[in-house]
Order: C-alpha cells, then sequence, then structure tokens
C-alpha cells in the first residue's frame, strides 16, 4: 500500500505519516542537515526528484525482496499533478494508493515558516476529486 498524504504545512502529514510506523518520506527530509531544516527555494525541485527517487528505490527494494511494507509519502500536493509520479510508480510495483487530506482541526503549527501569503495560495489552488 502508498499512502500519499497532503494538506497545507502545519495540518499534521507528518506527525501522521510516523503513526503508520513503516516507510516515510517527503520532500522536507531532503532539506534536513545535522537535524536542523534548512530550506532553499532554489532546491525545491531537486527536494521533489529526491522524495520520488526515495520512493522508487524503496519499492525496488520491497519488490526483489518479496516483502510487502507500506509506504507514506507526506507532502502538501495541492495539485493533482504533484501525485502523477507516484501514481505511475505505484502501477508499476503493483501498489494501490490511498490518498488522505490531512486537515488541521487541531491548531497544528506550521513548523517550517511558510509566510500567510504562500499558505493563502497553496490553499487557494487545492484541487480535490471526489469520484
Amino acid at each position: 500500500m502508498l499512502v500519499l498524504l497532503r494538506g497545507l504545512p502545519g495540518s499534521g502529514k507528518t506527525t501522521l505519516a510516523k503513526l503508520f510506523n513503516c516507510a516515510h518520506f517527503e520532500a522536507d527530509m531532503f532539506f534536513m542537515r545535522d537535524g536542523k531544516y534548512q530550506f532553499d527555494a532554489t532546491k525545491l525541485k531537486d527536494a521533489h526528484a529526491w522524495c520520488q527517487n526515495e520512493v522508487n528505490a524503496a519499492m525496488i527494494l520491497n519488490y526483489t525482496t518479496g516483502v510487502n511494507e507500506n509506504i507514506v509519502v507526506s507532502n502538501t500536493f495541492t495539485q493533482e499533478w504533484e501525485m502523477e509520479a507516484y501514481y505511475k510508480l505505484a502501477e508499476k510495483y503493483g501498489y494501490t494508493v490511498f490518498s488522505l487530506i490531512v486537515e488541521n482541526r487541531h491548531g497544528g503549527i506550521n513548523e517550517h515558516g511558510v509566510l500567510t501569503d504562500k499558505l493563502e495560495q497553496m490553499r487557494s489552488r487545492f484541487e480535490i476529486k471526489l469520484s
């Protein structure tokens, strides 16, 4: 199973992902240096490529070893196209995909300091497919 956790910064995606107790990846991991988050907007494309490559590697490992470990990816995924690469990987390796939207109903804190105007941009472009 591949679970894609979607939501705005501060919604609790990472916290929820850890509860699955399985392989977990997110683009934010790319920016961790010596235990500290060091975001660089110029490397955001690289971060997402890294995340996709890590998921691909985990799926290959699971496939070649016969292990069926679940994988969770927690990114904002505000638009449908941002999940496409993961759906293609899931199809290639036989994973069932679940897309879950995490809402900030618990008053979570945006730990990465995403500015209010950027949060509003994310909120306004968030696509939901209900069928």
